[in-house]
């Protein structure tokens, strides 16, 4: 991975690691981060943040600057799975949005410019 991808890795870090739960994987070239076993977000390189949303709320985020759906090799997948640009990402602050039984719901946001 990248410089841009580590940075950002080490800043969703900071935060998710605070929980034991959440654990942290290399997996598709990407740092992501895992609780019970499921992505719920990961660094890409580039800077890029893949996010793991539900489907309804990805049919709505994509049509925001700067999130598209994520493309994994070959593959693209659905609207539960979103990349999210570095310039939206650098600019805000990225946070599991409430607790960590919410994270479990698999949605995560940032802080300023919510994506939800």
């Amino acid at each position: 991975m990248d410089a841009a991808g580590e940075e950002l890795a080490d800043r969703v870090r900071a935060l998710l690691t605070l929980d034991e739960n959440v654990e942290e994987k290399r997996m598709f070239g990407t740092r992501a981060f895992l609780l019970d076993g499921h992505i719920l977000v990961g660094a890409r390189a580039g800077g890029v943040l893949l996010v793991r949303v539900d489907g309804e709320h990805g049919d709505s985020l994509i049509t925001r600057p700067g999130v598209a759906v994520a493309v994994m090799g070959a593959r693209t997948m659905g609207t539960s799975w979103l990349d999210v640009s570095p310039s939206v990402s650098s600019t805000t602050t990225i946070s599991p949005r409430g607790s960590t039984s919410h994270a479990r719901t698999r949605s995560a946001t940032t802080e300023s410019e919510s994506l939800s």
